[in-house]
């Protein structure tokens, strides 16, 4: 009789983000992230949004202690290799998180969501505030154009000096650009001609969660960005094709 090969312990990523109904982004976008790339999903759910590819409808925040709750219910059992944080609901959710995720030691890749794809506003100013601390900790900072003019633009960024990456994917043009700026280095810059699809909900959340998953698994900075890029634009190839607006991207067909 054969002996059964061994099984590898997977990377177990936590991700911290809004709930989507329509399964394109949020948490449902990082658990199939997640797994697709053979990490282990668990969840802190800040919020829960009624929405689908036109657009949000409902959106009702959790209380920073059931977010705090769920957090320490996940790192004190099963443990954690990495964290993604998405879409937060509060101020008082994101000083809440901060709190918790301070000296963990862990790779923690923050994606500053404000807008969903579909324009429906989901962080106040009071929130986007309370993103510093976030950034401050957090090894990857992931803002698209507009999260990034919010957040003052690169010389705000680079005064604050931390890691992020400008992703230029909901920018104009014929090619997508994605800039990697670190503290002290030259910037390295990522070019790839832009897939013309509607279907684009939920790029930031599956971005943000490839590279968590991926560092989670002990790949270097620039290989997890690298590789997440390409598990993005995979699934952006495969969309179904769901839904009369934004649809969601095709998770389940990338291998």
């Amino acid at each position: 009789m054969s002996t059964p090969a061994r099984i590898l312990s997977p990377a177990r990523v936590l991700s911290i983000a809004g709930s989507d109904s329509s399964g394109g982004a949020g948490i449902q976008a990082d658990i199939k992230t997640i797994t697709m790339l053979g990490g282990f999903a668990m969840t802190a759910v800040t919020a829960i949004t009624a929405q689908n590819t036109c657009g949000v409808t409902m959106v009702e925040t959790l209380s920073a202690d059931m977010v705090a709750a769920q957090i320490e219910a996940c790192v004190n059992d099963i443990g954690v290799d990495a964290v993604k944080i998405g879409m937060l609901g509060s101020a008082a959710i994101a000083e809440r998180v901060a709190d918790l995720l301070e000296g963990t030691g862990v790779p923690v890749v923050f994606d500053p969501v404000m807008v969903a794809t579909s324009g429906s506003v989901l962080a106040d100013a009071e929130t986007i505030a309370a993103f510093e601390r976030l950034m401050k900790l957090a090894c990857l900072t992931t803002p698209n154009v507009g999260e990034l003019a919010a957040l003052g633009g690169d010389a705000a960024m680079n005064a604050r000096g931390i890691a992020y990456i400008a992703k230029g994917g909901d920018a104009t043009g014929e090619v997508v650009e994605d800039r990697l700026v670190l503290p002290g280095q030259e910037v390295q810059v990522w070019t790839a001609p832009r897939i013309e699809t509607r279907h684009t909900h939920g790029t930031g959340c599956t971005m943000s969660s490839a590279i968590a998953v991926l560092l989670g698994q002990g790949a270097p900075l620039v290989e997890a960005i690298e590789d997440a890029r390409e598990f993005v634009r995979a699934a952006l190839l495969a969309a179904p094709g769901f839904g009369a607006g934004h649809g969601p991207m095709g998770h389940h067909a990338v291998r």
